[in-house]
């Protein structure tokens, strides 16, 4: 093997050949067998290999073997600088395999080697996106999990900080491509990282590229198979799935196919499904995202039979007024709760969905029913103004860091929640029954309100449902003398329980069904 003398010597021969250089074939293979030497003599070989790369492509193959080498070697100063140089490498054919080398660098544990390894795979990215998104993909779709889980974290971070001339069309269609084989068979970690890579893509900002995008979730979701609400990971697959969609839908992309969905297999369920996360209120959760979607809901083959579904859910959460005993008291031992949280999504994607059959109360329900619901209604509407108007009171006055108080940004949500009830109450309280209003839920972000302030437009969400006549209270009106006890979400974050690792996935299983055919699927 040659000294360090010996490799300078070869050196200068090749670096004074100018451009005769690739007639001293001897010369080079010299300096690629200096990797079989010691410390110096490795560390010269790293960075004369790749300066003389080029002039020699019959012995690209053991040049690249030679540098891959020094990559492995068991001194990290050594391994630093033979990564920093394999770019250099990336020539023509090579640059695939230069790709899936560095892609498989990336479960290196040096994080100055790891960032090496991200900077080289960058600086590639820049002279061939499709050829180094080969050698990522094939990785992605081939290599060991760890590997398999920093590229597809490298592709998440890092294609937004690409230019404009890298991420071309084709180069996008290319990564829509690739993502498609690989969401075959994914944990559900994966998936979120892959809908983040594909829907920050400029091709798919359209209306037809984020239609693309709900379909592949609609795909993943399995909206074709039966529903268990007893399986956890079936549960939290639709759950997941469906929180990816909802940023997609809009007037223009329908939520349909997933409000039916949940309308005619989850909603009969809910009360049966089983959390997948310790602490999630996964009945709350389900009933958000129905809310958010309810609103890009198009045209619904089955809506009077949806909706009546959802109209039924909506009374198990809306008591009737509890029975007097002879003397006006009540005669059960406690007031029902009102669980306010479930009420306004309930409320919200009712509101959302009668809009599409106005006439639904008035033509559709008998008599008898119709009377029922204004009595839940109006029961439901007076409990409510009792807990505004203590909400009010014990915000009233509190401003800025009074106002960020754990306890008291459950007051502030509450106030939301009750109010946006209130205008869905006497919206439905007109005759006939109005869809006009709009609120915005409660757990999405809303124009700053100073509050104790005055109210003036507020104030539509203080009043009572238009009273009657005052003549004495009759059984749908019937006084409360004690508030209802309320139930409101103390939860402030909004659905980030996927953080939390739902997916249970592992080596041994990955997929989300039997649609992969690797021994790496997941069966759910």
């Amino acid at each position: 093997m040659p000294t360090v003398e010996e490799l300078y010597r070869n050196y200068g021969i090749l670096a004074d050949a100018t451009e005769q250089v690739g007639q001293h074939k001897d010369a080079y293979q010299v300096i690629l067998d200096g990797v079989k030497g010691g410390t110096k003599e490795k560390r010269l070989a790293a960075q004369f290999i790749p300066k003389f790369f080029k002039h020699f492509p019959e012995l690209a193959d053991s040049a690249i073997n030679a540098q891959l080498d020094l990559c492995e070697d068991e001194d990290v100063s050594i391994r630093r600088q033979a990564i920093k140089e394999l770019p250099q490498f990336a020539t023509g054919e090579n640059l695939p395999r230069v790709a899936d080398i560095l892609t498989q660098l990336l479960q290196t544990d040096d994080s100055a080697e790891f960032n090496l390894v991200n900077n080289a795979l960058l600086s590639i990215f820049k002279m061939d996106a499709k050829g180094t998104l080969g050698g990522l993909f094939s990785q992605i779709l081939q290599g060991e999990d760890i590997v398999r889980e920093r590229a597809i974290k490298f592709l998440s971070t890092k294609l937004k900080t690409l230019p404009d001339e890298v991420l071309t069309k084709e180069v996008e269609e290319l990564i829509l491509t690739e993502s498609k084989k690989v969401l075959e068979d994914v944990t559900g970690e994966e998936f979120v990282l892959f809908m983040k890579i594909l829907s920050g893509l400029k091709s798919l900002q359209t209306v037809s590229g984020r239609q693309q995008l709900v379909e592949l979730v609609a795909e993943q979701a399995d909206l074709e198979q039966t529903f268990n609400p007893a399986d956890p990971d079936c549960v939290d697959r639709l759950l997941q799935c469906t929180r990816q969609a909802v940023p997609l839908f809009s007037k223009n992309v329908h939520s349909t196919r997933f409000v039916t969905y949940f309308c005619e297999h989850v909603l009969p369920n809910l009360s049966s499904l089983t959390t997948p996360v310790e602490g999630l209120d996964i009945q709350l959760e389900v009933l958000k995202l129905l809310a958010e979607m309810s609103s890009f809901c198009g045209d619904m083959e089955k809506l009077e039979t949806n909706l009546r579904k959802l109209f039924d859910k909506l009374l198990e959460y809306m008591p009737l007024p509890p029975e007097e005993a002879e003397n006006g008291e009540n005669a059960g031992n406690e007031e029902p709760k009102l669980q306010f949280s479930y009420v306004e999504c309930l409320l919200y994607s009712f509101h959302q969905l009668g809009r599409k059959l106005p006439d639904f109360l008035t033509a559709k329900l008998n008599a008898e029913k119709l009377k029922d619901f204004k009595i839940r209604l109006q029961y439901f509407a007076r409990g409510l103004q009792v807990y505004i108007r203590q909400l009010r009171l014990a915000l009233q006055g509190k401003t800025g860091e009074a106002l960020k108080t754990d306890e008291n940004k459950i007051k502030v949500v509450a106030l939301k929640i009750t109010n946006n009830i209130n205008v869905l109450i006497k919206d439905l309280f007109h005759i006939p029954p109005s869809y006009k209003s709009t609120v915005t839920l409660s757990w999405k972000p809303v124009q700053k309100v100073e509050i104790g302030q005055k109210r003036a437009a507020e104030d539509t969400t203080s009043g009572s449902p238009p009273k009657k006549s005052p003549a004495g209270p009759k059984r749908d009106a019937r006084q409360i003398y004690n508030p209802p006890s309320g139930k409101y979400s103390s939860n402030l974050s909004n659905f980030n329980y996927e953080q939390r690792g739902a997916f249970r996935g592992s080596r041994s299983g990955r997929g989300w069904g039997a649609r992969g055919n690797r021994s790496r699927g997941r069966l759910y």
